[in-house]
């Protein structure tokens, strides 16, 4: 007889693990007893299900590095027990917690499903029982004995995105968020259909790896005309700055002014780490294809290609903290992808 799967349901915070107070009608934390009543269903899944709740919970706009790293550390060490995992997270930030457990997850072969809600559970139209009963159902799903999404995913609405593609979209609507440069991993609707040729399939059978060397002097600088020179030297002369984001216009430019380029290139000589990264949702960075982003490659800037920010910034928190006294090796695997975080064209 077949044994029935098992699924981690690890509780973090967010709007879905908040619940009206019947009495007083103001929002406080869940147990995993009071979820049950406001979905049963989770008891007559034919997955086993156990809970694992943070406490204290966390809103997700507290989200700090410390927390991811005790998050993967929580499935590491669980991991040999359950088949697949769901993390319940607030919204504001599951893009940059997916995106960071992807990276710090090495080797991993199993399911490790995040979701939440826009509306509180136990409120009339709350999107929270749909989200985590799919997520619960991909998370357990096997075909042929191997987990179907073998990576870390999100899962909102009726659409399975692999974590560090996506970004928050929408802070109104269920369909809160979205991966525009790469498709859907699976949908939802009376079946769950996989997108198999867009899912990532371990190539070795490595055991799951802990990485939670995490170094956060990581730096974001948006362009926008106007920008002065002042603003752009107060963040690159940030203490101990070991790396910046420089969200730049369409395919990878920036302003033609010869102290910008000056600016960065004093940086990038002094070892700071710049990676190109378009604002626009959809595309990539195309660094020589106009002459504005060819001084930006001849500045020493890096080309993030079609990244997320929010993968990007994780990223470079990790390549630090593992590699952080070799800047030319953490140049070098941020010119590659390391769990489909971003698409190299030849």
């Amino acid at each position: 007889m077949k044994r029935h799967n098992a699924v981690l349901l690890i509780f973090t915070g967010g709007t879905i693990s908040m619940a009206e107070d019947p009495i007083t009608g103001a929002l406080r934390p869940l147990d995993f007893e009071r979820l049950q009543e406001f979905i049963p269903e989770i008891k007559n899944t034919k997955t086993r299900v156990d809970c694992y709740p943070f406490d204290p919970f966390i809103d997700s706009s507290d989200v700090r590095p410390p927390f991811w790293c005790e998050l993967a550390q929580t499935i590491y060490d669980n991991y040999d027990n359950y088949d697949g995992f769901v993390v319940l997270h607030g919204t504001d930030t599951m893009s940059f917690s997916a995106s960071a457990l992807s990276f710090m997850l090495d080797n991993l072969s199993k399911p490790v499903i995040f979701t939440g809600s826009q509306l509180p559970v136990g409120m009339m139209r709350s999107d929270a029982k749909e989200n985590l009963l799919t997520a619960i159902e991909i998370a357990a799903a096997e075909l042929d004995g191997r987990p179907r999404v073998p990576e870390v995913c999100i899962f909102f609405e009726d659409t399975l995105f692999r974590g560090n593609r996506t970004t928050k979209k929408n802070a109104e609507h269920f369909n809160a968020f979205d991966s525009h440069n790469y498709p859907p991993l699976a949908k939802a609707g009376v079946h769950i259909k996989y997108f198999p040729t867009a899912i990532h399939y371990p190539s070795n059978n490595l055991p799951l790896s802990l990485h939670k060397k995490v170094d956060q002097n990581v730096a974001i600088l948006k362009l926008f005309p106007g920008i002065t020179e002042h603003t752009v030297n107060a963040i690159l002369n940030i203490p101990h700055l070991r790396a910046v984001v420089l969200e730049t216009f369409g395919s990878g430019n920036a302003p033609q002014h010869p102290w910008f380029y000056q600016t960065l290139k004093r940086a990038t000589e002094q070892g700071i780490i710049i990676v190109n990264k378009t604002q626009c949702s959809s595309g990539a960075v195309e660094m020589g294809r106009y002459e504005t982003s060819l001084n930006l490659l001849n500045s020493g800037v890096i080309s993030g290609h079609d990244i997320t920010t929010e993968a990007l910034v994780t990223k470079l928190m990790y390549l630090l903290g593992e590699h952080g006294d070799d800047t030319e090796k953490v140049r070098e695997l941020l010119q590659q992808s390391l769990c489909g975080e971003m698409t190299i064209e030849d």
